[in-house]
């Protein structure tokens, strides 16, 4: 065995090597250091087997030599006995206790208890190692991420606790970035957990260059991220960082010969500006991302206090449209549309309000919140239950045939479910699926995939009458009107003068209905709300109007009036 001795008593020494010696079963190579600085620098360039300690020197303690012994990797590679001229038994349990193997009072040391002692000693540091070694493997699970290699969320956010503490006493300051990849369920969805997986791997790649080795990486679950950047003295350093890596992620990924488009959206809280506590930077952080989500992705967005404000409403509003779903609180309000010929009502375009409550929203507001987090489809089909029973009500009592206007959102153009639900619907409440309108925006049609075309040709195909509304609105594209199965087009009311004059706008709005009616579509004027407007509707000859000027959206109750005076005019 190599062993070392760290004692500053010669005679101690020579005893102890006496005996080591005289131990025939064995051979030892022995070092001999006086305290335990030089011990320290002897184990840097040998290394030892065992280490006989004397837990009482005149500089520093042996236990302090222990201690840094225990800290190192591996535990210090090294076997420990500690040797006391003291018999203390609390002395030797503080020993034990601090990582020794063994404790042996100097006045009970013969050749055959040293001997028994070093065997045992070894033996029990070996088990020891592999028992941390097993802790260090568990620990590492616990707060690695198993897919990347990144600090898993609870790692992560201890060391933001860390780095927060130490740049306390710099009085330096932190920045956190929380990352999040767009329209990354869309390839999961899409082309299989694995290829998002890939994509995850290389996007982790990408980001590890753009950062230095000193800054905190973490993935947080799904295809959530962040990034600390210690030492902050500019706001420009962060911009840097952030736009680096807003530049890799964006350049196209390839996988097996494919190439796929991701991107990421960046919020940024910095400390001790924005928050104090590690989960509020955090929370400001994520907040941010959310700006940056909303703004049209792909971008970064510095926490600002007012965006607090905006995202508890929209967490307000979202937890309320769960809350008004289960409790089928909503409301349906009906606009009339009106054929410009018989001047009377053709049919109703439903539209969802806010239920009756002391605080209201918009649809301009809540709906785009129901979209983003995907609460549109339940809410969609309660629109599309409580509406085609309304008009079942409506087509049995006046014996019109009534049109109803649904519209639908891109999201739930996408929905495995939403054909086979509003076949089950039209069963159901016993309608006839011609009178039914489906209103989709150009929105949907952006980005020109085959998902789009194969529902909106299979609802055509199953009866169901196709409107493009909002058309004009600014992302119209009259190739829409030839790719896509549409019967219907739906002038938006941008389009519509407010005094009839006669400049672009007029030839415009003269130009689409010309166009519209050679490619034989049904066109509907939409938000008349002068007698000017009117006049020119007519003039045009377009076919349906709807507008403030006619009426304005109401409640089932008000709808059965209007349609019993229709009934009533034509006697």
């Amino acid at each position: 065995m190599y062993i070392l001795i760290v004692d500053d008593d010669l005679v101690d020494r020579k005893l102890i090597k006496k005996m080591l010696i005289s131990d025939g079963s064995q051979l030892h190579d022995i070092t001999e250091v006086t305290c335990v600085t030089e011990g320290l620098n002897a184990i840097e360039s040998s290394h030892f087997d065992i280490i006989l300690l004397d837990y009482n020197m005149p500089k520093e303690d042996g236990i302090e030599m222990l201690l840094e012994m225990r800290a190192k990797p591996k535990l210090g590679n090294t076997a420990i006995i500690m040797i006391s001229s003291s018999e203390n038994s609390t002395l030797a349990i503080e020993c034990i206790e601090a990582g020794a193997q063994d404790f042996l009072p100097k006045g009970d040391i013969t050749r055959s208890s040293l001997n028994k002692a070093l065997i045992y000693a070894k033996k029990r540091f070996e088990a020891e190692q592999r028992m941390h070694d097993s802790y260090l493997a568990v620990k590492h699970m616990a707060e690695r991420d198993q897919l990347t290699g990144l600090s898993n969320r609870y790692h992560f956010e201890e060391i933001l606790k860390v780095m927060i503490a130490n740049n306390k006493r710099t009085k330096n300051s932190v920045a956190l970035l929380a990352l999040d990849l767009d329209n990354f369920k869309h390839i999961n969805d899409t082309l299989g957990h694995n290829v998002g997986d890939q994509i995850l791997i290389q996007t982790v790649t990408r980001i590890n260059h753009c950062l230095r080795r000193d800054e905190g990486f973490a993935r947080l679950g799904g295809d959530e991220f962040a990034v600390i950047i210690g030492g902050i003295s500019n706001i420009n350093q962060i911009g840097m960082i952030a736009n680096r890596i807003l530049a890799e992620v964006s350049k196209p990924f390839l996988h097996e010969g494919r190439t796929i488009n991701c991107s990421v959206s960046i919020g940024s809280a910095i400390y001790p500006q924005d928050a104090t506590e590690s989960h509020e930077l955090l929370k400001c952080a994520d907040i941010a991302m959310y700006r940056s989500k909303q703004n049209g992705k792909a971008k970064i967005s510095f926490y600002k206090e007012q965006y607090q404000y905006e995202f508890s409403r929209r967490v307000d509003i979202q937890n309320k449209i769960k809350e008004n779903l289960e409790q089928e609180n909503f409301r349906i309000f009906y606009q009339p549309v009106y054929c410009s010929k018989r001047q009377k009502i053709s049919g109703v375009e439903a539209l969802i309000r806010w239920p009756d409550t002391d605080i209201s929203y918009t649809p301009d507001e809540f709906i785009p919140i129901a979209e983003e987090c995907r609460l549109i489809v339940t809410l969609g089909e309660w629109i599309i239950s409580t509406a085609l029973q309304q008009l079942s009500l409506w087509q049995t009592r006046f014996k019109i045939p009534l049109n109803l206007s649904i519209n639908i959102s891109p999201i739930q153009l996408q929905s495995e479910g939403l054909l086979a639900y509003l076949l089950a619907a039209v069963k159901q409440y016993d309608v006839n699926v011609n009178s039914i309108i489906l209103e989709i925006t150009e929105t949907a049609f952006i980005k020109d995939n085959e998902e789009v075309t194969d529902i909106l040709t299979t609802l055509s195909n199953n009866g169901f009458r196709i409107a493009l509304d909002d058309f004009g609105m600014g992302y119209s594209s009259i190739s829409h009107l030839i790719s896509y199965p549409i019967d219907i087009v739906k002038l938006d009311k941008s389009m519509q003068s407010s005094d009839g004059e006669k400049g672009k706008r007029l030839k415009v709005i003269e130009g689409l209905s010309l166009m519209l009616k050679k490619l034989d579509f049904d066109i509907v004027a939409e938000g008349i709300e002068t007698q000017a407007q009117h006049n020119l509707c007519k003039q045009l000859e377009i076919d349906y109007l709807q507008g403030f000027l006619f009426s304005r959206p109401m409640p089932a109750n008000d709808i059965d009036l209007l349609l019993t005076k229709n009934a009533d005019d034509s006697i």
